[in-house]
């Protein structure tokens, strides 16, 4: 006879396997579950019910699994805390398998679950009651992430709950940190833990950060404080600023110039002086010591190849980057560390600054002002209709606040925004799996209710991003994200692939290209409409200023969605 939830929570010793995971996804740190569920989770759904909810993570009900996953990459970029989600068997994981790459891509740390079919079919609790139990089973369903996440496992017993929520937390949070997998079959989880193994949670803690070499430091503080032309690249930082404020002091202290070429979470501040933008290829050219901070991808090899008498340093958790197969940049040094440790020790080893330096220091300073005034003269030139997307990101960039935090997937260009400092501007992963940047600002709205968090993208990753799924998670949560859709009825990132690859070919010159049109345009304003959202669609430059203040109000006023669609440019540029 099953026990009431009374007894269940006196009764520790008569726990199921659900029960014990949940706990001890509770004791690793685990804030929020973002589920979608199946027929695998009624042991998961009765021990939310059974248990007292403070004990365990809270369930966030997503319905679609892609999204899922992108709001615990955005709820981690904004915290530093992991997250977990579960989704329905086989199928559900094929729909998560997008934002575990993302996920994998930019070194994100989440707990992906998911149902297992049933083992058995009869005999055992939890045993299949349905035709899709057999259609749905697979000889490796972990097949479908193994390649992207660290960890992956299947639970054979209801008393390994608690520790495998332990270990797939240490495991995903520990450097380089990155996505785990957990398949959760019916009968472990209805299964009753043994009296004997019914302890408290297993608890673990994350490995500490690495920390540097000296003796490469001191080479790399030699090679950077004799050059001329020092530079570094960077294009991440971590959640609590560390990197970015450490790269911010070095690069201040010895006048050595940043670019972050294909950004992903941004480190400097727009008007830093020593901030020279986002464009590599002067700045590389010139350069004859370069420090690549964790940047995966720090320029092409086949545009911007760096003389080949330059000396490279690569610092970062994992600087040769071991999860990419192909990769051959010049590595002269390869420092394994964390960046913001990595980069003190650098400042702490230098030579004081000396005459060459002030001269940088004046140089760069210049270059700096002039690439910020020379922004605001391009945005000014598209107020037009359509408009272009320099002046979209230069209006944009006019209501965010101090705090403002915005996630863009082809959307603004973080060159004509202004921001204070780092994990303002968050770009989708190099994966490049379309959608991520709407989910993943719902999920850094949960994690900050208060803060103005915009999610801007093209009409094609608008698309991407299941937004009827979006949008309803963003009526239930009550979570006031400001959506702007960038619509130039294309997919532009093809067309312009399609245009460097044949340069005056067939389809370049072509009136319509193939396989790159999105016309006829739906009415995106529908979509948000139908869960409430307050909508607009803006033809002309001159009337978004007014469209944005209109859109903050709402937002600040009546805390409800809003989305902004835009009649935007195509470009060749970007």
């Amino acid at each position: 006879m099953a026990l009431d939830q009374a007894e269940r929570k006196a009764a520790p010793d008569n726990r199921t396997g659900a029960e014990s995971l949940l706990l001890g996804l509770k004791s690793a740190g685990i804030d929020f579950i973002f589920a979608n569920a199946g027929t695998d989770f009624p042991p998961i759904i009765e021990a939310f019910a059974a248990l007292d909810e403070n004990a365990v993570p809270v369930p966030v009900t997503v319905p679609h699994e892609t999204a899922s996953v992108a709001m615990a990459h955005g709820y981690y970029l904004l915290t530093g805390r992991a997250q977990a989600t579960m989704v329905h068997v086989n199928v559900g994981l094929a729909n998560s398998a997008m934002g575990a790459i993302n996920a994998a891509s930019d070194n994100i740390p989440v707990l992906i679950m998911s149902g297992r079919t049933p083992i058995t079919e009869h005999g055992r609790r939890g045993a299949r009651v349905s035709p899709i139990q057999y259609g749905q089973e697979m000889y490796d369903q972990s097949s479908l992430v193994s390649d992207v996440v660290k960890f992956h496992y299947e639970m054979r017993y209801p008393e390994q709950g608690g520790l495998l929520a332990a270990r797939a937390a240490v495991l995903a949070t520990s450097e380089p940190k990155g996505p785990v997998y957990v398949s959760l079959p019916r009968e472990a989880l209805m299964d009753i833990v043994p009296a004997s193994n019914a302890d408290a949670p297993c608890l673990q803690a994350p490995a500490t950060v690495p920390y540097p070499d000296p003796a490469a430091i001191a080479q790399a503080a030699q090679w950077l404080s004799a050059a001329k032309n020092p530079l570094i690249v960077c294009q991440r930082g971590d959640p609590d600023g560390r990197v970015g404020a450490a790269l911010a002091d070095l690069a201040e202290t010895f006048a050595i110039p940043v670019v972050e070429p294909f950004s992903i979470r941004n480190l400097m501040a727009s008007d830093h002086p020593m901030f020279l933008g986002y464009d590599i290829k002067m700045p590389l050219a010139a350069a004859d010591v370069v420090l690549v901070v964790d940047s995966g991808v720090p320029w092409i090899e086949s545009l911007h190849r760096p003389a080949s008498e330059t000396k490279i340093i690569h610092l970062g958790p994992d600087p040769n980057f071991q999860r990419m197969p192909v990769r051959g940049y010049q590595a002269d040094l390869a420092i394994a560390s964390d960046a913001s440790a990595g980069l003190t020790a650098l400042a702490t080893a230098m030579e004081p600054t000396t005459s060459m330096v002030e001269e940088r220091r004046a140089r760069y300073a210049r270059l700096s002002r002039e690439r910020l005034e020379k922004a605001a003269e391009n945005a000014a030139e598209g107020c037009a209709s359509p408009m272009s997307t320099e002046w979209m990101s230069h209006c944009v960039a006019a209501v965010m606040d101090e705090r403002a935090v915005i996630f863009s997937e082809l959307g603004v260009l973080p060159g004509h925004l202004r921001v204070n400092g780092p994990n303002r501007i968050f770009s989708n992963p190099h994966s490049g799996g379309l959608g991520w940047a709407l989910p993943a600002a719902l999920g850094a709205q949960l994690a900050d209710r208060e803060r103005l968090v915009i999610a801007s993208m093209g009409d094609g990753s608008y698309m991407f991003a299941n937004p009827i799924a979006c949008h309803q998670i963003a009526e239930a949560l009550e979570l006031p994200v400001l959506t702007i859709v960038k619509n130039n009825s294309m997919w532009n990132a093809v067309r312009r692939s399609v245009i460097n690859s044949y340069p005056g070919g067939a389809a370049a010159k072509s009136n319509r290209m193939p396989l790159t049109s999105l016309e006829p345009s739906p009415d995106y304003t529908q979509a948000a409409a139908a869960s409430r959202a307050y909508t607009e669609r803006v033809e002309h430059g001159e009337e978004l200023p007014a469209a944005l203040a209109r859109a903050v109000e709402v937002i600040r006023k009546e805390r409800r969605q809003v989305l902004l669609e835009l009649k935007v440019a195509a470009s060749d540029k970007h």
